[in-house]
């Protein structure tokens, strides 16, 4: 049985990653793949305790090593109980953030050093990286914009300064721009319609 791809879709607040993860899904499933939908941090039982720790408002004492450590520890979870025993298997999996998102957040954001999140990531994951990751891209004030529009309350994450997001989204762009076999950026300040567009393109590309 030929090992799945591992597809993860990355950006910052306000890109819409849940509207166009589910547009992707959609299209791998009527392409006749199967696939695994899941997300980060979370995707196990235990993972989702640790995400409600992560996202809480109320947790704002909690230091830069306690969020990167907790990032990673839902990780190992994830990718023994969910992502490699899918990929084993045969099947595709779509997750919303991985091991970029920490990068980029607590990296980019929060100025951990790249090298100690590259230690935890050899030691979590050791080889394993995306075959492919799509990062939904557009303006930090226009994602603002956006998310300021959801209907729920704003988590731990999405309270952060502007500044922050800057920082996030560059991080994102150095990545892509260091990994362009791996990457495929897209641009999420569109219309959905012309996000669908540059998404169907880079599906058709990924099951060719």
């Amino acid at each position: 049985m030929n090992q799945g791809l591992f597809i993860t879709m990355e950006g910052i607040e306000g890109v819409g990653k849940s509207t166009n993860m589910e547009y992707v899904h959609q299209s791998l499933l009527a392409a006749g793949i199967k696939v695994v939908l899941t997300r980060e941090p979370g995707g196990t039982e235990l993972g989702e305790k640790i995400r409600g720790l992560l996202l809480d408002k109320d947790n704002q004492s909690m230091v830069e090593d306690t969020e990167l450590l907790l990032m990673f520890a839902a990780r190992a979870q994830h990718l023994a109980e969910v992502i490699k025993p899918a990929l084993t298997q045969g099947q595709w999996v779509l997750c919303d953030r991985f091991t970029d998102a920490t990068y980029a957040y607590q990296g980019g954001g929060r100025g951990i050093a790249y090298e100690r999140i590259a230690q935890l990531e050899q030691w979590t994951q050791g080889d394993l990286r995306p075959d492919a990751t799509l990062l939904l891209d557009a303006p930090v004030d226009v994602g603002m914009a956006r998310a300021a529009r959801r209907e729920q309350e704003a988590d731990r994450f999405e309270r952060e300064k502007q500044a922050f997001f800057v920082k996030v989204r560059q991080a994102y762009l150095d990545m892509a721009s260091q990994n362009p076999q791996r990457y495929c950026v897209v641009d999420a300040s569109q219309p959905l319609e012309q996000v669908n567009i540059q998404l169907s393109e880079v599906v058709n590309r990924l099951i060719k």
